[in-house]
């Protein structure tokens, strides 16, 4: 309905979602092109073709679904990394998995929230909770057993991060927030259907890896970055 204009987090909400949508040109003031081109308004992330894996040590999730339905599986969990690339494939899996067998709707919002930077100023909460099913969707997808899988095929930093990393390496010490795009699969199954269907997945995450400390995230992009 139309109550965000009247509710007394909505103003924190908006100036939240835009700082994800700056964090990058923010920390790397040369990245106007970029952050130009991620905050644009009424455009959801693009679904790109995933390529295929580039090595047999190509990182994904638990593989789709074939025979039988699958065991639940647990509440995604963070890896202690370093890595911005590995953690945002890492992160995508994540967001891309779903199983109402297993959690409740409230319970992964939860979980993938314990994904987050601790620093509230660069945390966009709401971008992942965009991801989550609503409470609505995921009660008829636990009426069927629905669950989602993901595999992922490549992650890189974007160009225009990357030249802008080139140009000033310096400007990231500041907040540490590393641009990264994520391809893959997400493969959907549920009762009646072992099988389910497939689709490929693209998105362009905020990770902060400080040195001396593992990854987090910082947010979900509202687009894609090639």
């Amino acid at each position: 309905m139309a109550q965000h204009s009247t509710h007394p987090g909505g103003a924190s909400r908006v100036r939240r979602r835009a700082l994800l949508g700056t964090v990058v040109l923010v920390v790397l003031v040369t990245l106007a092109g970029l952050a130009a081109y991620l905050t644009r308004d009424g455009r959801g992330p693009a679904e790109t073709p995933a390529p295929p894996p580039s090595s047999p040590t190509a990182s994904s999730s638990p593989a789709s679904p074939s025979g039988p339905l699958t065991r639940p599986r647990a509440l995604p969990v963070p890896p202690k990394t370093h890595d911005p690339i590995a953690f945002g494939k890492a992160a995508a899996a994540a967001l891309w998995s779903y199983d109402t067998r297993a959690y409740s709707q409230p319970e992964l919002r939860k979980a993938l929230r314990g994904w987050l930077t601790t620093e509230a100023k660069y945390a966009d909460p709401t971008s992942v909770d965009k991801v989550v099913p609503s409470a609505v969707l995921w009660k008829e997808m636990a009426a069927n057993g629905q669950f989602a899988t993901a595999k992922v095929y490549e992650g890189h930093f974007p160009n225009a991060f990357t030249r802008a990393l080139q140009e000033d390496p310096g400007a990231i010490t500041q907040a540490y927030v590393y641009a990264v795009t994520v391809s893959g699969k997400q493969a959907i199954a549920w009762k009646g259907s072992p099988t389910g269907g497939a689709e490929s997945r693209a998105t362009t995450l905020a990770v902060q890896c400080r040195p001396d400390r593992p990854c987090a995230l910082v947010g979900v992009m509202p687009s894609v970055a090639p």
